[in-house]
């Protein structure tokens, strides 16, 4: 997965929310484009949970980006 891939999701319109897979096995939900701190030009992201909780991740550890809300749609 790319750096642009995620950047990509982020910037969609309409925003469509989406899970992240780590190379570690754990999946993040992004609920919300608001929800998450990025550099654009580097590799960190910080993801906000809606319990206040929040994941740091590398970017380059991302294996795959799910988007079950458009999946279920597509039906």
């Amino acid at each position: 997965m790319t750096l642009e891939r995620f950047r990509d999701a982020m910037r969609a319109q309409p925003f469509v929310p989406f899970r992240v897979y780590l190379a570690d096995g754990r999946s993040i939900s992004v609920v919300h484009p608001e929800y998450v701190a990025w550099n654009p030009g580097g590799r960190t992201a910080v993801i906000i949970q809606p319990d206040d909780s929040c994941q740091h991740v590398d970017l380059l550890l991302v294996t795959s980006l799910e988007f079950p809300a458009a999946e279920k749609g597509a039906a």
